[in-house]
């Protein structure tokens, strides 16, 4: 049971839980290096409240769980508010209920489950005419969440000779600076390189370098992006403190244009660029996005200014997916951060349970899945899920993510997580959807900054 595995911190929003169910007290760690924080630090909705009748949302197999619903409106605390919920598999279609929530609040049977996984209450209600949604979603074991993802015999094979290929190309690098960015404490410019660009010849890596002023040496940064097509800033903040950063876009154009054009790649060109060419391992979209991120790690541990001895990747979503990846291919990579990765166990819907993010092979309304076994997409899958690469991690981590997660469904990232044998600390927010607030990366940061041994 994972409440026997926690390190338990209520330290900024313990009143998020419900003010009948008693917060459990703090429990020892479980070893240096290796912990989970499960943390009250997600605000509920304002409006629509769901919690689970254990305070940290975990249950025992077969440990049945009552959900807990209730309205705030104006007057408050609203009576009689009519809601529709379901309550089953998170990310699974579920029979549509009704209800009516009385002023203290409605509770439901959630059931329970005989099998290490997530059940989730969602609730709709209209108020005031506005629509509103609130959830919560239920842990069973979650620490012993078992892949459905297989593995190739010769994944290494295959990426040991992907990464020789990216060898023979030349890096070729451009610095525009940009004065408008920098600061007393650092300079700041538009990067790019060449990169492998599949079956048509080399293409470009884009991004915003940050060095600090000064002779150095620095610690260095990968910052990789979560999914979709924008312009990006650069890490300006944590170069200042004395780290060169890299943020890059793995789209192959600049990072710096009119963000009109970035709106209508993503309605036209790079619209669910995920899925493009996914029958072909080496012409998939992502070939190119992993070798490009090994790529902007050459021209880091190039850098004169590096100090030889600290190189982190960090992001979220589709950055937690490259943060894992990168660090998994590269081993001057020293350690990683990444908030609730996308892309990790994606075959879980074709075993009855969620899967990663894009969200590949979930079953239509009906519930039918009809993927034979010989599509080549569950070939191509094997060779970039993400949480193949967890597997061959082997330096510290830093992990974050939450139950009420609708993209990155926590079943998926303890999936992987659960694979990882390198040293490895977990943030659980419990009410976190797919987003951070303050309080989240405030600590995310810390680590990363002490792990780099700046201030």
């Amino acid at each position: 049971m994972i409440r026997k595995n926690l390190l338990v911190l209520f330290p900024l929003l313990a009143t998020a839980f419900a003010k009948d169910v008693a917060t459990p007290p703090a429990i020892a760690s479980t070893g240096p290096g290796n912990r989970t924080i499960l943390a009250a630090i997600y605000p509920p909705s304002e409006v629509v409240t769901v919690t689970a009748d254990h305070a940290d949302w975990t249950y025992q197999l077969g440990e049945p769980v009552k959900f807990m619903i209730k309205v705030a409106a104006d007057p408050y605390p609203a009576e009689g508010i009519s809601v529709k919920y379901r309550t089953g598999l998170e990310m699974l279609d579920a029979e549509l209920k009704a209800a009516v929530v009385p002023a203290d609040g409605l509770t439901v049977d959630g059931g329970t489950l005989k099998e290490p996984g997530f059940l989730r209450c969602s609730v709709m209600a209209d108020v005031n005419g506005k629509a509103v949604k609130g959830l919560a979603t239920a842990g069973f074991a979650p620490n012993a969440i078992k892949p459905t993802q297989t593995e190739p015999a010769d994944f290494d094979a295959y990426w040991d000779a992907q990464k020789a290929e990216l060898a023979k190309v030349p890096a070729e690098p451009v610095l525009t600076p940009l004065p408008e960015r920098s600061t007393p404490k650092v300079e700041v410019f538009h990067w790019s390189l060449q990169n492998v660009g599949g079956w048509k010849g080399p293409s470009r890596m884009f991004g915003i370098l940050a060095v600090p002023r000064g002779d150095g040496p620095f610690p260095a940064v990968l910052a990789v992006p979560g999914a979709g097509v924008r312009p990006y800033g650069g890490q300006i903040g944590l170069a200042e403190k004395g780290v060169i950063t890299l943020e890059i876009g793995i789209h192959g154009i600049p990072v710096n244009l009119d963000p009109d054009v970035y709106q209508q790649l993503a309605r036209g060109a790079l619209a669910e660029y995920n899925g493009y060419n996914l029958d072909d391992r080496t012409r998939y979209y992502y070939h190119r996005v992993y070798l490009g991120c090994l790529r902007s790690n050459d021209y880091l541990a190039a850098h004169p200014k590096w100090d030889k001895k600290n190189l982190l990747v960090m992001g979220g979503s589709q950055g937690g997916q490259l943060s894992i990846v990168t660090a998994a291919l590269d081993s001057r990579v020293t350690a990683l951060a990444a908030n609730y990765p996308a892309y990790c166990d994606v075959t879980g819907y074709l075993h009855g349970r969620a899967g990663g993010w894009p969200g590949f092979f979930k079953p239509n309304k009906d519930g039918v899945q009809t993927i034979p076994e010989s599509d080549m997409r569950l070939v191509t899958i094997r060779y970039y899920d993400a949480l193949n690469f967890a597997r061959r991690l082997k330096i510290p981590g830093f992990y974050s993510w939450g139950y009420n997660d609708e993209t990155c469904p926590p079943t998926s990232t303890f999936a992987a997580y659960n694979t990882i044998t390198a040293p490895k600390e977990l943030l659980v927010a419990l009410q976190q959807g797919h987003s951070t607030v303050p309080a989240q990366n405030e600590r995310i940061n810390a680590w990363v900054v002490e792990r780099l041994g700046v201030k």
